[in-house]
């Protein structure tokens, strides 16, 4: 049976990349592919669990593909399948049918109808690759997917200004939790010595005697799969994405936010369960975590004016309670209210609309006053007081502009100075001097050869800062995100004697879509005359293959699974020791950073209204 488990990824794969190759005016023929994929994948599931339930539901794991392999790492593709799978792709299979059959009609004649159906498929590639995964690193294959079909899907309206806005918003949120999987990943590879699998963590004697002899290692791994659990699920304080991701179609909201995607971080915990449940303290973090979540959002949820962001914020403080009751190893209790949550969010979603038209009927014609609450019983200094912080979400989205994209946006406005000639001129030099040093490290004495990968490392980090920040040249912020990657390779070349071929995969990927990337930009740049960072410009409009061609290239330099620097940067950070914390933050940092500004350049030149008041331009608060 465990070898029937690719199946389940590779057929919406193949609906995917044969809708890609059907006309866009083609409707009926595209629906028909969706549903068909679909469908066909949901009675496999079905048919598949049903001979497995019969044959005793027993743990099935299997090791597909190795894609690397050195000298103490492996990287490889495993599936795992047992009973927290078994509900999350019941679910995820019935309600994307659902879904697809409904936006049959809904999307009808919309001018996105082909971009849709192609954008869901590629969501459900990545949800079932997910949900399937046997070890971190497959995991973060459709984590990765996930991220960007969630921002493709938010920005479908993408001659509007707030779904692009938002969709960038909610892209950096995302990307704080793939890091925090990049770092969970590289502090196992330390602690196992080896990538391990899920099905290796369901060993109680194992897991006990590594964690035994590395007690902060252990919290710390498991710190980093809350962060990202908590980002995907909008806990507490990443909260505020949630209903900003509403601004897509609303069956993409059902779908990703009401039912399937928002609830992967519940999956997360409960696949890594049996590696965290001995940390009381990580356990008391996790329920703090829920707890605090479903009170806050409970409380804005009551005071939403949008029938979107109530549903959204009602959904945060459902999934508050499953953190809460994984943190108390009621695992069974979660997959149950998982799949009630998600049915019920969903069905609240597709119906959002009818039931604001009859309410604004029932109010016109049959108005009656709301019922007394509980809150009558508060002094009225107490309610009004969390009236107020309802209402301004308290304020979760300019804590999150206070504490962390402002500070890092004022860095990077102190490095105005920074021409890309005066790049070019200084930094490149520099950039060939350690490459001298490198060659010849046996001759530098070892506290300099301790110091230099901290230096290059930073240098790395200053440039994508300054690329985040970069108002006016596009190619500028573009050649400065490619030079943190050489810097970065060169800072951890330092660290331990490994292959130059390893360095080179890293790079490899950078480099082919650098240049590509590079090359549409100076096409764009001859064809439009200005693509300036300070505005949006909407040139997907008239340059479609050309904005397609560089959301590739975007993805490639990103470390996106298209490219070997996916395995690569991975790769990376397993020559960074489990004592260089600050050296593991810059790299992390600038990973962060360099995810947001190839999506701003991308949003920024190819989104939003069209420069040219010539083309339909649809209001800034559409």
């Amino acid at each position: 049976m465990a070898s029937l488990l690719p199946f389940f990824v590779l057929l919406p794969l193949a609906g995917y990349v044969v809708s890609l190759l059907v006309p866009a005016r083609r409707e009926t023929l595209i629906s028909q592919i969706a549903v068909l994929t679909v469908g066909l994948h949901l009675l496999g599931a079905v048919l598949f669990m049903g001979v497995w339930l019969l044959d005793g539901h027993p743990t099935l794991d299997v090791k597909e593909i190795v894609l690397l392999q050195t000298s103490g790492y492996e990287f490889f593709v495993d599936f795992d399948f047992d009973t927290v799978t078994a509900v999350y792709l019941f679910v995820g299979a019935f309600l994307t049918f659902l879904i697809t059959r409904y936006s049959r009609a809904y999307m009808h004649r919309e001018a996105g109808y082909k971009r849709f159906f192609n954008t869901i498929l590629f969501f459900y590639v990545g949800y079932t690759l997910t949900i399937l995964s046997g070890n971190l690193e497959t995991l973060f294959v459709g984590w990765e997917i996930l991220g960007i079909s969630s921002f493709l899907l938010i920005a479908f309206y993408r001659d509007r200004y707030l779904p692009v806005k938002n969709a960038v918003k909610v892209f950096s949120l995302y990307r704080i939790g793939d890091v925090g999987l990049i770092l969970a990943m590289w502090m196992s590879h330390h602690l196992w010595h080896q990538n391990t699998t899920f099905l290796q963590l369901r060993n109680y004697e194992l897991v006990h005697e590594h964690l035994q002899s590395h007690t902060l290692i252990g919290v710390f791994i498991s710190v980093m799969i809350l962060l990202s659990a908590a980002v995907k699920s909008a806990q507490l304080p990443f909260s505020s994405w949630l209903p900003r991701a509403m601004e897509g179609p609303t069956p993409s909201s059902a779908i990703f936010y009401g039912s399937l995607s928002v609830h992967l971080g519940v999956f997360l915990l409960l696949r890594t369960y049996p590696f965290w449940e001995q940390q009381v303290s990580v356990r008391v973090l996790i329920g703090t975590v829920g707890l605090c979540s479903a009170l806050v959002a409970t409380g804005i949820a009551r005071v939403q004016s949008s029938v979107k962001s109530q549903i959204a914020y009602a959904s945060i403080a459902q999934i508050g309670l499953m953190f809460i009751e994984i943190a108390a190893g009621w695992g069974h209790l979660a997959l149950f209210h998982f799949a009630g949550n998600a049915f019920l969010r969903t069905y609240q979603l597709l119906v959002s609309p009818s039931v604001v038209s009859y309410q604004i009927r029932e109010q016109f014609y049959h108005f009656s006053p709301h019922p007394q609450s509980i809150e009558r019983f508060y002094p009225k200094k107490i309610a009004y007081t969390f009236y107020m912080l309802c209402l301004k979400e308290w304020n979760l989205d300019s804590f999150m502009y206070r504490f962390l994209w402002n500070p890092l946006k004022a860095v990077g406005r102190r490095l105005d100075f920074l021409t890309l000639n005066r790049v070019l001129l200084f930094f490149v030099p520099i950039y060939g001097l350690g490459l001298l040093l490198l060659v010849n490290e046996d001759a530098l004495a070892p506290d300099l050869v301790h110091a230099l990968p901290m230096v290059f490392s930073l240098m790395g980090l200053l440039m994508v800062l300054k690329a985040f920040t970069e108002r006016k040249k596009a190619r500028k912020s573009w050649v400065l995100i490619l030079m943190n990657h050489f810097f970065v390779a060169l800072a951890i070349s330092f660290n331990e004697h490994f292959r130059f071929e390893q360095t080179l995969l890293y790079l490899s990927g950078i480099v082919v879509a650098g240049i590509l990337g590079y090359v549409v930009l100076t096409r764009l740049k001859t064809l439009e005359t200005s693509i300036d960072l300070g505005r949006f410009h909407g040139h997907a409009y008239k340059h479609r293959l050309l904005a397609f061609l560089f959301l590739l290239c975007c993805l490639g330099v990103s470390g996106f699974p298209i490219t070997p620097t996916f395995v690569g940067e991975d790769l990376i950070f397993t020559h960074i020791h489990e004592n260089q914390l600050a050296l593991a933050f810059f790299t992390a940092l600038s990973f962060i950073v360099d995810g947001l500004a190839l999506i701003r350049i991308y949003a920024r030149v190819f989104l939003g209204p069209h420069v040219r008041s010539v083309f339909d331009m649809a209001y800034r608060s559409s």
